[in-house]
């Protein structure tokens, strides 16, 4: 588990230093700008460079999306106290890549969209009532963000149903929609408290890196000239990016270890699934397979009677939203 958010965090680290030594260059031509010409000149690279930076924040929210349904393999085995390998983990999760593939794409285009929609909107209404556009775009863009968070916590499971009930891409947002019905506000308190102790961890561990970089920078280069600088700047940008992208792996597995667990907290709750792993647990069957998934041995039905992916609500609760 942790090596795979290493992988994705490795990646994203690499990137973000690219861009970092980018920026640096951007900034020293931004300052040898004289006249509008050079600064016409300048303003490609600069719109180079951010088009850049969302493109890889994009690719890491991709990835994370495929990486949170890989996750849930370990996570779902360590309830029956099995272990997982590295490649067990993803040879379990491998005929699942494209539908999670699929899933990501998805969620992560149908949320610029959304906000490309949103900025659209506002920037039109800028144009053609001025300040007073204000009164409607703030409401407009608080209203997009409660309506974004609902959505994204509606959605969360999903990646996690395609690979342990072995649904498609509609089938496993549409799951992640029924289990999470009548339970957003708890999903959405332990999401909260674990993305605060997320951030206050980070910003733990970013303080002593800070220091050391500044100390490194203090002895690298006592007497600071530009290409000193520029040099000092990208060794303690290598420096903080490793130790971030080693942070990072460690608070990704966390999280993504939370999300499938409430998965499967919620698939207790509503299918029933904590009797079925206690029967894997007293039978000892499938022992390489991943717990809750639709294979069952003969005479016990891998769904209750509502048949499918999607069974019938249990005796005692009501199917209202």
């Amino acid at each position: 588990m942790f090596g795979s958010a290493l992988i994705v965090q490795a990646i994203g680290a690499v990137l973000i230093g690219l861009v970092t030594v980018g920026m640096v260059q951007l900034t020293e031509s931004f300052e040898a700008v004289s006249s509008e010409a050079e600064l016409a000149d300048a303003m490609g690279p600069f719109f180079a460079f951010m088009a850049g930076t969302l493109g890889i924040s994009v690719l890491i929210g991709f990835l994370g999306s495929v990486l949170q349904g890989v996750l849930v393999v370990p996570v779902s085995r360590s309830v029956l106290n099995r272990r997982t390998g590295f490649k067990q983990m993803w040879k379990l999760a491998a005929p699942r890549i494209l539908p999670l593939l699929g899933v990501a794409a998805l969620l992560t285009f149908g949320g610029l969209l959304a906000a490309a929609a949103v900025i659209g909107i506002a920037i039109l209404l800028f144009t053609a009532m001025g300040p007073a556009a204000l009164l409607i775009v703030l409401p407009l863009g608080l209203g997009s963000i409660v309506a974004f968070v609902w959505i994204a916590l509606k959605l969360m499971v999903a990646p996690a149903a395609i690979v342990v009930e072995r649904t498609g891409v509609y089938d496993g947002l549409l799951r992640s929609w029924q289990l999470t019905r009548n339970n957003w506000w708890r999903i959405f308190g332990i999401t909260l408290v674990v993305t605060i102790m997320v951030g206050i961890i980070a910003q733990i561990v970013q303080i002593p890196v800070s220091l050391v970089s500044a100390a490194i920078g203090g002895v690298v280069a006592p007497h600071p000239d530009p290409e000193s600088m520029t040099s000092t700047l990208v060794l303690t940008t290598v420096i903080s990016t490793a130790i971030g992208a080693l942070v990072g792996s460690v608070t990704f597995a966390f999280q993504a270890s939370v999300s499938s667990l409430i998965y499967m907290d919620l698939r207790m709750r509503r299918d029933g699934l904590d009797v079925e792993l206690m029967r894997l647990m007293e039978t000892g069957s499938d022992p390489e397979g991943i717990p809750g998934g639709p294979t069952a041995a003969p005479g016990n039905p891998a769904w209750p009677s509502g048949g499918g992916p999607f069974p019938s609500t249990p005796p005692g609760q009501h199917p209202h939203a």
